[in-house]
Order: structure tokens, then C-alpha cells, then sequence
């Protein structure tokens, strides 16, 4: 949904209101001075928290960036007092490196750039390779995908841009510059930087207890080498076993017709940003957790879900099931051939060879769909969510799969509910102002509130692409150095036309964030249609 290159790596300075800034309901965004600040804010910040100094108990997670430290708070509770007291008082520590892991990495040094950024130097690219594996580098902070770590400390000359035209392309284990840092891709992906060679080694792997190889505060030194290494595995095509994690219940549904990229969904994971990983799960929670609880499952078990309907499956066993979200035609054709409708949130049984058909939904955007004792799937940091930016999680689902169900809870069904009701052709959202206000116009803050925002077919569940009559103008011409992001940010792009961030955001961001939206807003968003029109207000 982003310019890659942006969102990997940021320059310039930005503009500032105070060290503490809104970033929602849920964030609060420290401006630093450098990176050896933000590192040393987060060091002190560690250390309080395990001393459980009073007011910070309500932080979820701390993300370091080039100049900033976002804090992640218990929904609701960033605009507190005490809190924002706490953190202007902090006083940055220089970080513990007797803990700090050391690594190796051997890079084939044959990259499709290493010409260019020695000619961008003036400088052979021997000379180039002397100078990146003559240094020690700290990993500085995650972000843009799940492992990628912005490395520094390297050689002061290797500073470069990033390409002016991202590639589509990079493969995984590449390793590159951007502007002072290094780093390694550490999945095929798009993106700006500069490259350098390739390296095989593994920098994410769900199966070990630290996925993310580079963790913040661990140190790197690239090795030359002339073997003729394999290009290291995509962690996105790596199979997760499902182990003993995963235990199965006694009925499956096979799905016949699987309609717009059915996904399996749960709670998310939310608290990794600080290792690239953004939170995902489902985008209508309260439509996740009503559906578990409609068949006694535990709130946040993975279910399915359902973009604008069109599922056909058929049950092999006995199962329960619930539907919830968008209101949705629902058609059990039985074994011997008899139908039934089902008409409102309920919980229904499927016997061995029934067919379920989930029509398409009159009014809003995402269903629900859970079995009693849940799918069974394989947990990547604890969430079976699949994550369709980093590619956590499982795939997303095709005609012939087969869900299991996990053992069925001891807890009874729940009792029937009316369908909600969905966004109509305008829905008035409420936002938190910040935290990069102040980049823009004071027109174009207004023009924000008062003008309506359409919201347009490219969207996703990374974002929401929003058309307005007019553009946002900037008034700071600058880069914004790369920041921790939060679902809900409005980011800016130059075109001037907000993306309203979702669940499977990328971490850290590159363009300046004008608003939030408020956390209660989130699921009545995920609602939404394309050409709904959005009429923002200020909401504290």
C-alpha cells in the first residue's frame, strides 16, 4: 500500500511540537534528537518497566525508528497524565552490550548495485567491500517486514541513496544501503535499496524461539565470500508443521467454492512491531469474537474470514458453526437433499455431507465463520492469523483445502442475535489529530475534517486507498525519517490522498501521519465499501 522505498528508510529532519505526541488512542510518539537517542530512550525505557516503575504499566510495546520511540498503550490509555509525565521525564542510558549477540553473515558480494554505489563514492567496488565488511554493526532497530533489521555503525563514506525507481522484485537474503544503513531482506519482496550481494542465511525462521535472527542491540560483521551460495530460502514458502500445537477435533470442512480469498483470522499478534511483524487478526474483532462465542469457542479462536461472501463448503463429520459480520444468506442443503435458511446469528449444525452456502452480503464489507473447537492451525508467535503483507500465517485458502477442527470447548453455545447494522453510503469517523499534523497545511488540516474521502477499490486489509476532491498539501518539503506506524494512521503520501492503515500494516512508515482514527471506529471501517464516503471529525 506504500512506496517501499519510503517505507524501508527515511532522511531529513523533522518538525517538532514537543518530545511526547498523539499517535491515536492506543500510541504515544517520542521525538529524539538521533538514533543513538532512540536507542537510548528504549534502553531506559526496558529498565523502568522491569523495575516496575509506577505509570508505565499500561505500555504494550516500545518501537525504536531513526528518530522516534513509539510507545504502544492499553487502548484508551495514551492521553494519560501520568503516563506522558513519565515518559518526558525519561533520561536515555547507554544499552547493556553484555547481552548482545554477535553475528557472522557471509555475503557473496555480486549485487546488480555494487558497481553503482562505487561509482556514487568514487571508489572501486573492492573498495566498497573492504569498507562493508571492515565494520561492526548494531542492530539499530526492526521494521518494513518480520526480521528486517536497519543495521549502523558501519564505514561514514557508505552513505548513498536509495534507488529512484524501487525494484518489483528483490529476492530473499539480499543485502543492501540505504542512506547510513545496511540490511538484509530477509524475504522477496519490492524495495529501494541499494544492493550489494546476497547472503543464505536465514534472518526469519518461525520455528526457532527468537524468529527474527537480528535482534535490537545485537552486533554484525559481513564476511566476504566466493562460494557460490544458494539464494537463501523465502520464509513465506517455508511449511510449518502443525505439530503437537495443533490438535484436531473429530469434524473438517472442505471447501468447494472458496469466493474472494477466504482467510483464517484470530485475535492477531499484536506487541512484535518492535521485530518487524505487524499485528493482523481480524479486522471486525467484535464480529470474531461474537461468532466463537454464538458455538463456545474461546473468544479469540481462529475462524474464517469472508470478504463480500460467495463460499461454498461441505461438511465431512458432524461440526457446529456461526456466522457473523456483514449480514449474509445462509443455505444448508442436507445430505438427503433438504434446505434450510438460516436468517439471522445463530449457531447450526452440519452433518457428514451437508453443504453450506454463504451468499453474498447485501450490506457491508466481512463475515465471520466459526466451528465449534476452532480451526486448527499452526501458530506463528502465538496467532494462526495469516498476515497477507509479511506472509505470517497461514496461505490464503483455495477450492479442495480442508479446515479441521481443533477439540471442541466445554463451554455451551451462545443464544441467537439480529444481524448489526452495517455502514450506509457515509459513515462520520472519529479521529485523534497527530502525530505529523504540523507537515501540513493549515488548509489542508481543515480540508481533512470538512472535505468527505471516498474510499476506493484498492483496498485492502494493509489499507484503505482514499480519494478526495482535493489533495492534502504538505507544508514541510522534507523526508520524514522512518516511524513506527499504528493501525488506524492516516499516512500521506506526496499524492497528497490518505491510506488509512489496517491490520497488516508495514511497522515503520516513511510519510508523515496527519490523524488516527480512534480504536472503536476500527471495526465499523473493515465494513465499509468501496465508495463509502468518510467524513472525518476531531475526537480529542
Amino acid at each position: 500500500m506504500t512506496d517501499t522505498a519510503r517505507t524501508e528508510a527515511g532522511g531529513g529532519q523533522a518538525a517538532g511540537t514537543g518530545r511526547v505526541r498523539p499517535a491515536g488512542d492506543a500510541a504515544l510518539l517520542l521525538d529524539c534528537a538521533d538514533l543513538d537517542e532512540v536507542l537510548g530512550l528504549a534502553e531506559a525505557l526496558r529498565r523502568a518497566r522491569a523495575e516496575g516503575r509506577p505509570g508505565l504499566d499500561d505500555i504494550t510495546e516500545v518501537v525504536p525508528a531513526a528518530r522516534t520511540l513509539l510507545v504502544g498503550t492499553v487502548s484508551g490509555r495514551s492521553g494519560s497524565d501520568r503516563l506522558r509525565r513519565e515518559l518526558e521525564r525519561l533520561e536515555p542510558v547507554t544499552p547493556d552490550e553484555t547481552d548482545a549477540r554477535h553475528h557472522e553473515i557471509p555475503v557473496r558480494y555480486d549485487g546488480e548495485d555494487l558497481g553503482e554505489v562505487a561509482e556514487l563514492l568514487g571508489i572501486t567496488p573492492d573498495e566498497v567491500i573492504a569498507r562493508h565488511t571492515g565494520s561492526r554493526y548494531t542492530v539499530a532497530f526492526a521494521g518494513f517486514a518480520p526480521g528486517f533489521a536497519y543495521l549502523t555503525g558501519g564505514h561514514p563514506s557508505l552513505d548513498v541513496p536509495r534507488r529512484q525507481t524501487p525494484r518489483t522484485r528483490i529476492p530473499a537474503g539480499a543485502v543492501g544501503l540505504a542512506g547510513t544503513f545496511s540490511g538484509i531482506y530477509p524475504r522477496e519482496s519490492p524495495g529501494g535499496w541499494q544492493l550489494l550481494g546476497r547472503t543464505d542465511v536465514p534472518l526469519w525462521d518461525e520455528t526457532r524461539d527468537l524468529p527474527a535472527l537480528l535482534q535490537p542491540g545485537d552486533t554484525v560483521r559481513f564476511v566476504a565470500t566466493d562460494a557460490s551460495a544458494p539464494p537463501a530460502s523465502d520464509p513465506a514458502d517455508r511449511e510449518i508443521p502443525a505439530g503437537p500445537g495443533t490438535p484436531r477435533g473429530a469434524g473438517a470442512l472442505r471447501i468447494e467454492v472458496p469466493g474472494l480469498r477466504p482467510l483464517i483470522q484470530d485475535a492477531g499478534r499484536p506487541g512484535h512491531a518492535d521485530i518487524g511483524v505487524p499485528p493482523s487478526g481480524a479486522l471486525d474483532a467484535p464480529s470474531l469474537r461474537e461468532a466463537n462465542r454464538l458455538v463456545g469457542n474461546d473468544p479469540h479462536a481462529p475462524a474464517l474470514e469472508l470478504t463480500l461472501g460467495g463460499f461454498r463448503a461441505t461438511a465431512a463429520g458432524i461440526l457446529a458453526a456461526a456466522l457473523t459480520g456483514a449480514p449474509t444468506p445462509i443455505t444448508i442443503t442436507r445430505a438427503d437433499g433438504e434446505t434450510e435458511h438460516i436468517s439471522d446469528m445463530r449457531a447450526f449444525a452440519l452433518h457428514d455431507g451437508d453443504a453450506l452456502d454463504i451468499g453474498v452480503p447485501a450490506t457491508g464489507m466481512r463475515s465471520y465463520l466459526a466451528l465449534r473447537g476452532g480451526i486448527a492451525a499452526p501458530r506463528v508467535l502465538g496467532s494462526a492469523a495469516t498476515d497477507t503483507l509479511s506472509g505470517l500465517g497461514p496461505a490464503p485458502l483455495a477450492a479442495g483445502d480442508e479446515l479441521q477442527t481443533g477439540p471442541p470447548p466445554m463451554t455451551a453455545a451462545g443464544h441467537p442475535q439480529l444481524w448489526p447494522t452495517m455502514p450506509g453510503e457515509t459513515l462520520d469517523v472519529p479521529v485523534v489529530m497527530g502525530p505529523r499534523e504540523d507537515w501540513f497545511t493549515a488548509d489542508s488540516r481543515t480540508r481533512l475534517l470538512e472535505q468527505p474521502w471516498r474510499i476506493t477499490p484498492e483496498s485492502d486489509r494493509v489499507g484503505m486507498r482514499l480519494e478526495g476532491e482535493t489533495p492534502l498539501e504538505r507544508a514541510i518539503a522534507g523526508e520524514l525519517p522512518s516511524e513506527g506506524t499504528v493501525t488506524g494512521a492516516l499516512q500521506v503520501p506526496p499524492s497528497g490522498l490518505p491510506v488509512l492503515f489496517l491490520n497488516d500494516r508495514p511497522v515503520t512508515g516513511g510519510y508523515p501521519v496527519i490523524a488516527v482514527v480512534r480504536g472503536r471506529a476500527l471495526p465499523l471501517l473493515a465494513q465499509a465499501r468501496p465508495g463509502t464516503l468518510l467524513r472525518f471529525y476531531a475526537d480529542g
